[in-house]
């Protein structure tokens, strides 16, 4: 399972999202991460970078909401702890498991 985290150097919280991708990935055998820098809009348009931090799984951004617009914004999750920049560790598990 390939997972690409995708961000933009600015954003504070890519790297609260990159920890819980590493934690994630030592906990199984089948994922291999990699870290996409998105540095320009028409970038952010390619890649379907839906803000920052984004998390794809096998290409496809598995925390993407309808209608969510591409470019180089911060990006805010849902938790059970209200919003965040970044998705819990459950939610990472509960994401991969439906992968």
């Amino acid at each position: 399972m390939d997972i690409t985290l995708l961000y933009f150097e600015d954003c504070p919280n890519w790297k609260v999202a990159d920890e819980r991708l590493r934690v994630v990935a030592s906990e199984r055998g089948d994922v291999r991460l990699t870290r996409h820098l998105v540095e320009t809009p028409a970038e952010a348009e390619r890649t379907g970078f839906h803000g920052s931090p984004s998390i794809q799984v096998d290409g496809v951004d598995v925390f993407a909401e309808p209608d969510s617009e591409v470019g180089l914004t911060c990006r805010r999750y849902r938790t059970p702890d209200g919003f965040q920049g970044a998705p819990t560790l459950e939610q990472l598990r509960a994401v991969l498991a439906d992968a």
